[in-house]
Parts: C-alpha cells; sequence; structure tokens
C-alpha cells in the first residue's frame, strides 16, 4: 500500500511538472508525433503480412508460397511450446507430492515401501465421539462383572486405556506428526481398514511438552514428561477404532482387544513401536517411531514437528 502510494505521488509530480513546463510539452507532443506516423506505417506493413499469410495457407498455393507457410509452421511450433511452458509454470504443486519429496531425500526406507503413493490422512475425529467414549469405558471400569478372562489370554497385565480424559487439550492434528511417522502410520491403518476391517481414528499427535509434564503426575499414565516422549517430536500417537459410528477405546471390549494386538502387528510390520509390549505400563494404543539417532531436545522437537507443517507451508506460497 505504502509503494503504491509513493508511486502515485511521483506520477503526479510529473504531471504537474509537465503542465508548468512549455519545452516540456512541446518535446513531448513531437515525440509522439514522430511516432504516429512510424506507427501507421508499421501495423498497415502488420495488416499486409497478415493478409499473405492468410493468403499463403490456401491449398492452392503450395508451391508458389511455400517459403510464407513455413511461418504457419513456426507459429504452431511456438504456440505448441508455449503452452507445455505455461502447462509446467502453473501446474499446482499438491501436498502429496511436497511431502513425497521430502521423504525420498530424508527417509528413502518408507519412501520405498509407499512405492511413490503418499497417503492422505483421514478426517479428523469429532471430540464429542471421543468423549462418549471415554465415559463409556469409566462406565465399564465401574463394573464389578468385568474379568480378565474376557481379554486376549496372550496379553498381561491389562489396564485401562492411558489416553488422557482431558480431551479439548489433546490434539489430533495429522500436519504436526512428522511425515516420517505419519506415512507409517497411516500404512497401518490401511493395513487394519483393508486387510482385518477395522476403522482407526487418532486420539491424540503432537503432545506439548507442558500437557506432558501434566500428564506424567499421573504415574499410571505415563512416567515420560517433557521431551522425554515421542510425542513431543510428532514421533508417536495414540488411535483407537470405530464401530458403528461411534468411537471405542476400552480393551474391555473383546473386538477391540483383538483390534489392538493386530494393529500392534501391522505397526511393528512397518517399524514403529507398540506400547503393548511394554513392560510397566502396557499402552495398546501408543505407536512410536524411534528415529535413528534423535537427541531429545526441545530444538530437535522444533524441528521435527515444523517439517510435519511442510505441506501446508508449501500450499500456502503457490
Amino acid at each position: 500500500m505504502i509503494i503504491f502510494l509513493v508511486s502515485c505521488f511521483f506520477v503526479l509530480a510529473l504531471v504537474t511538472v509537465l503542465c508548468f513546463s512549455y519545452e516540456l510539452r512541446i518535446k513531448v507532443q513531437d515525440f509522439f508525433f514522430q511516432i504516429i506516423p512510424q506507427s501507421k506505417k508499421r501495423i498497415q506493413h502488420a495488416k499486409n503480412f497478415a493478409y499473405e499469410l492468410n493468403y499463403a495457407a490456401a491449398p492452392q498455393q503450395i508451391q508458389s508460397h511455400w517459403h510464407l507457410q513455413q511461418w504457419w509452421i513456426l507459429f504452431a511450433g511456438f504456440l505448441l511450446f508455449a503452452s507445455i511452458l505455461l502447462f509446467a509454470f502453473t501446474r499446482p504443486i499438491t501436498a502429496s507430492k511436497v511431502e513425497a519429496d521430502y521423504l525420498r531425500k530424508v527417509d528413502p526406507q518408507i519412501y520405498a515401501m509407499l512405492d511413490g503413493q503418499v497417503l492422505d490422512a483421514p478426517p479428523e475425529v469429532e471430540e464429542y465421539l471421543v468423549q462418549e467414549a471415554i465415559a463409556e469405558e469409566a462406565a465399564m471400569i465401574e463394573q464389578p462383572s468385568v474379568m480378565a478372562s474376557s481379554f486376549n489370554p496372550e496379553v498381561q497385565d491389562i489396564h485401562t486405556h492411558s489416553f488422557s480424559t482431558d480431551v479439548p487439550s489433546a490434539d489430533r492434528k495429522w500436519h504436526k506428526m512428522n511425515p516420517r511417522y505419519k506415512q507409517r502410520l497411516l500404512m497401518v491403518f490401511k493395513i487394519m481398514r483393508e486387510q482385518h476391517g477395522y476403522e482407526m481414528v487418532l486420539l491424540e499427535g503432537y503432545r506439548s511438552p507442558e500437557r506432558q509434564n501434566n500428564l506424567a503426575t499421573n504415574k499410571n499414565t505415563t512416567r515420560a514428561r517433557g521431551f522425554q516422549s515421542y510425542h513431543q517430536f510428532g514421533l508417536a500417537a495414540d488411535v483407537a477404532f470405530k464401530r458403528n459410528g461411534k468411537v471405542v477405546i476400552t480393551e474391555r471390549d473383546p473386538w477391540a482387544m483383538r483390534g489392538y494386538q493386530l494393529y500392534g502387528q501391522a505397526a511393528e510390520s512397518v517399524g514403529l513401536t507398540w506400547g503393548g509390549r511394554w513392560k510397566s505400563i502396557q499402552d495398546y494404543g501408543h505407536t512410536e517411531y524411534r528415529m535413528p539417532g534423535l537427541k531429545k531436545t526441545a530444538e530437535m522437537a522444533a524441528l521435527l514437528t515444523s517439517e510435519g507443517q511442510l505441506q501446508a507451508n508449501n500450499i500456502s506460497i503457490e
């Protein structure tokens, strides 16, 4: 806006000088009087040339006007080349293309597993469905008739799902997770849906260090403090299932417990660590990507989570 105002000021000043300077007005007038006749001649030449080109395009003029017909070939070639350039420079860059290029450089393993087909994240689950699932799980905990025999016998020390009941503060934005983990998790979602018939939902992905410290006050939920959990690096997530339009969190549901076992197997097959194998606190809905050489610092957390937002940044630039 400031540049526009300054430009208008200079144009106004130039017009003012032009109006008050008689000599300058005469020079400008003579200049245009000289251009007009030359312009008329050039326009007439252009018209004549266009007429000759049009006349030369007739089939009966192939022998006599072949040298002019070459201009048509040149013009057609120019239009074709210009259209290719226009398509190349105006073609929109999709978010998948940006993420695919990123993964090809930093994580060839997952790029090869995806075979170049970057997966799109599903819609964010509605908060009220998560609230209802937590309330249902709490009701099941209060029922004394629920026995461990209803659980998968291969799993020991079953406990309540460690996902926090503080639903509003949980972050379920997929773009805040690092693509190296996000694409592995989406691949697991695809395996669960296509091979086992389970629809998965994201309960929490990125977690701030403040929220992590708050959760760590309950030792039964987590023992990791800020920047000790992979959540702060966008490399971990907690998930659940969706059945008949409802979110299912509880591990006391045999169908869900079977789903968690399958989920763990699928996660480990793509290089993720599954919380169901932990000895102290089993977290069946939790997976994380233990990136080689990761330094758990605030600077590294900021870097990895910002890499998760490269899609939105590149799309906004276009």
